[in-house]
């Protein structure tokens, strides 16, 4: 079975191509999806159009805003069950993926995922995001950090600016309009090095579920006292 014809349509109006070995590898993640959710909590979307629909374009969305082709390499923070990075390296396999989890569980169904789509390049790391943002290998270190549906923007800042580089960006996917929540990040953007660069709008085809995808720049390095050690940046949000 190939993709949804609607999927392949949508994303070839954004000059994005679903090649025959692109189309098997979304087949085999959508497959692979509902098997492992029935033994673990994965999400609670299984119906096959749903999933191609609120998942895997969801997931998609930041490509239709940044040249993906400039980006080496990607950090997911609290990806879940591999979005958006996943999806996005399917389509641009050259990515350098890293994806934090904090479920240990999450992070054997992701490893098994990735060798069966058979996807190269993809480091999945079973850790808290606090603690991974203090890693050497992973401080300061990624053009792109992606966040999808984790948590309040003056909290995901603390999570996610840190894995950025100086000049990378960091692209929190929200779904209603975050501009409350942006404005309550405004001092935690600051402290950790961010600067606003855009919110994206935009619906899913079929529901009209609205989206969005806060930009933001990171300025710098991460100052020293960041990330604070885990549980405080949900307990204790910068403010």
């Amino acid at each position: 079975m190939s993709v949804p014809s609607w999927f392949e349509k949508q994303l070839a109006e954004r000059n994005l191509e679903i090649t025959p070995e692109r189309s098997e590898q979304f087949e085999t993640y959508f497959r692979l999806l509902v098997e492992w959710n029935e033994r673990m909590n994965l999400t609670a979307i299984t119906e096959r159009e749903a999933v191609y629909e609120k998942h895997f374009y969801d997931s998609l969305t930041p490509a239709f805003h940044l040249d993906m082709n400039g980006i080496g390499r990607l950090a997911d923070i609290g990806s879940g069950a591999g979005f958006p990075s996943l999806p996005l390296k399917i389509l641009f396999p050259h990515l350098g993926v890293l994806i934090v989890d904090s479920l240990g569980k999450r992070i054997k169904f992701l490893e098994h995922l990735t060798a069966e789509l058979g996807l190269a390049g993809v480091t999945c790391l079973h850790a808290r995001a606090e603690d991974a943002g203090r890693m050497p290998a992973h401080r300061d270190g990624y053009d792109l950090v992606t966040a999808r549906a984790v948590a309040r923007m003056n909290v995901l800042c603390e999570f996610c600016l840190p894995f950025a580089r100086p000049d990378g960006l960091f692209a929190a996917m929200k779904g209603s309009d975050p501009a409350g929540e942006i404005e309550e990040a405004r001092r935690a953007m600051s402290e950790l090095g961010g600067r606003l660069e855009a919110v994206h709008a935009l619906r899913l085809p079929f529901e009209q579920a609205g989206r969005h995808i806060v930009m933001i720049r990171k300025t710098g390095r991460t100052p020293a006292k960041y990330p604070r050690k885990p549980g405080v940046p949900a307990k204790q949000p910068i403010a």
